[in-house]
């Protein structure tokens, strides 16, 4: 099953952002991951599955997910913005990265992967 949600580009606190408008729920990530994790999948350069996980959860090892929260990446930590609400980093910014051409995304009913494109 797939639900709608709008995603677009604003700024927070002097920020550039992307919001991520799921029903009643605002989610926000630091708009710099569209370039960051282009970048990390090129150097990957292999498919890399997604993982999404509510923040709460921790995210499997070696996914997009786990990448989006790592100490490791270009932000040193998450690249969602909103308390509580920082994860699901691996469903929904690789479908906005496939709509602006930056990466492929399988759509498989689960355990999608992608890649730089």
């Amino acid at each position: 099953m797939s639900s709608e949600y709008e995603m677009y580009k604003d700024e927070k606190d002097g920020k550039e952002v992307i919001v991520c408008v799921v029903g009643k729920t605002t989610l926000l990530y630091d708009a710099r991951c569209l370039t960051d994790l282009q970048n990390m999948l090129k150097k990957h350069g292999d498919w890399m599955d997604l993982g999404s996980a509510d923040e709460q959860k921790p995210a499997k090892e070696g996914t997009i997910e786990a990448w989006g929260r790592s100490e490791n990446n270009p932000v040193g930590g998450w690249y969602g913005l909103k308390k509580g609400l920082r994860g699901r980093f691996g469903m929904y910014v690789p479908p906005l990265m496939e709509k602006l051409g930056l990466a492929e995304v399988t759509h498989d009913p689960k355990n999608n992967k992608m890649r730089a494109k």
